[in-house]
Order: structure tokens, then C-alpha cells, then sequence
């Protein structure tokens, strides 16, 4: 990550990012959702792989918000190049390209993630946030557990469970309880869900409810010996 690279184009703590679209009302768009995320700022905006270069030149930043279809070239070049002359800023694609060819390119050339056009602004924040928390975990440095690097490898999807997640919920616990479901080998209880993830129960309950709610995951009850209905809950294979 390119930290360092970008100290002093920003104050302290702020994220700066370059829009790269070759529209260039959909830039302005994407630089005014940018601007509204706490923490972010668009250093500087660019229209095609030439200019986005330039740009990276002449103002470094932490992160690019990267279109593929540009008139003098496409991203995937643009990230190539970068890394060919050494910069090593995060890029997330910010594209209309569907063809998995080109989602498995922008994997191997190091895009952090792919959000496709047309997304709105919750998108984007989900996306935005999560590469903000996966910023604090690793700066944080030291060694890492197994437990830890799962979470730094799964904090960008983190967009994916729910894109528009509530005021005072937060996108790293709602991956811890995705991966806990998504590793076990059946349905787990609320408290089981808790325990897995280090959370307390009523931490585990808030977000179980909100990802049933959004159909994330599948609840069922089992019934014991008291007769009371105990709530177990199931990631959704089909999401």
C-alpha cells in the first residue's frame, strides 16, 4: 500500500484518491461520492490512461478509482504501467467491463476490488469504508493469526454482505459473522455464532437479524427438550 508515498499530499488520516473515467460527468459523479465518505478526498481527477499517469506523477495518492474503458488505452494498461515504474497504489476498478477475463486480470494485476457501473452511492461508501478499515488493521503492524489474515483478506467483500449497512453497525463484524457462516458445516446458534467470532451474544443477534432480513442468511428453529424454538441460522449458498 502506498501510504508513505502519498505523506504530505494530504492531511493527516485522509485518504486521497484519483478518479480515473473517461466521462467526464460520470468522474465529477464518482469525485462527489468520493468527497461525501468521511475520511476521503479526491486529490485529482483523470480522463484518459495518459492523463491518469500524469496525475500519479505528479500527485501521489493512496488509492485510484480506476475505469477500464479509456480512449487512448484501458485500466488494466494503466495499473501494468504503474507497477512497472514502481508506484504501488491501491487501485479498485470502477467499471462498466462485465467479462470475467477482464475481473481476473484486474485480480492478477493487484486491483484491491471491482465494483461495476451503474452502482450508487452506497456502493461505493461499502467499498470505500472497508478499504479504509483494512488501512487501520494493517497499519497496525506486527504478526497476524490465521484468524487475522482471514479478516484482512476478506475485509474488502465486506460490500457484499450488505451494501447499505445501518447507522452503528460496522462492515468488519458483519464479515466476521459472514465467515463464521460461511465455515461451518451447518446451522450454528446464536451464541455458537458469537463465540466463533469473539463477539459478544447480542453483538452476534444484531447483525444475524440484519443479514436475515436482507436474505443473507436462512434462519430455522430447533426445538429442545424446554419446548422453547432455539434460532439457528445458515449462509445462503445462493448469494
Amino acid at each position: 500500500m502506498t501510504g508513505t508515498e502519498a505523506a504530505g499530499s494530504e492531511s493527516p488520516g485522509t485518504i486521497g484518491v484519483l478518479v480515473v473515467d473517461d466521462d467526464v460527468r460520470v468522474a465529477q459523479i464518482n469525485a462527489a461520492y468520493v468527497s461525501k465518505v468521511p475520511g476521503f478526498r479526491v486529490s485529482a481527477k483523470a480522463h484518459s490512461a495518459a492523463e491518469a499517469l500524469a496525475r500519479i506523477a505528479d500527485t501521489p495518492v493512496d488509492l485510484i478509482l480506476m475505469d477500464h474503458y479509456l480512449p487512448d488505452g484501458n485500466g488494466l494498461a494503466v495499473v501494468r504501467e504503474l507497477r512497472r515504474l514502481g508506484h504501488q497504489t491501491d487501485v479498485i476498478m470502477v467499471t462498466a467491463a462485465r467479462d470475467v477475463a477482464t475481473v481476473q486480470a484486474a485480480m492478477r494485476h493487484g486491483a484491491l476490488q471491482y465494483l461495476v457501473k451503474p452502482f450508487n452511492f452506497a456502493g461505493l461508501r461499502a467499498k470505500l469504508e472497508a478499504y479504509a478499515e483494512l488501512r487501520r488493521t494493517l497499519e497496525g503492524g506486527g504478526e497476524a493469526e490465521q484468524a487475522e489474515v482471514d479478516r484482512i483478506f476478506g475485509a474488502l467483500s465486506v460490500g457484499s454482505v450488505v451494501p447499505d449497512l445501518p447507522k452503528g453497525h460496522s462492515p468488519t463484524t458483519a464479515e466476521l459473522v459472514r465467515q463464521v457462516l460461511l465455515a461451518a458445516e451447518g446451522p450454528l446458534s446464536t451464541q455458537e455464532i458469537a463465540d466463533r467470532a469473539g463477539v459478544s451474544r447480542q453483538t452476534a443477534q444484531r447483525y444475524l437479524k440484519l443479514l436475515e432480513r436482507t436474505s443473507r442468511v436462512r434462519l430455522s428453529l430447533r426445538y429442545g427438550e424446554t419446548g422453547r424454538p432455539e434460532h439457528r441460522y445458515l449462509w445462503s449458498a445462493s448469494l
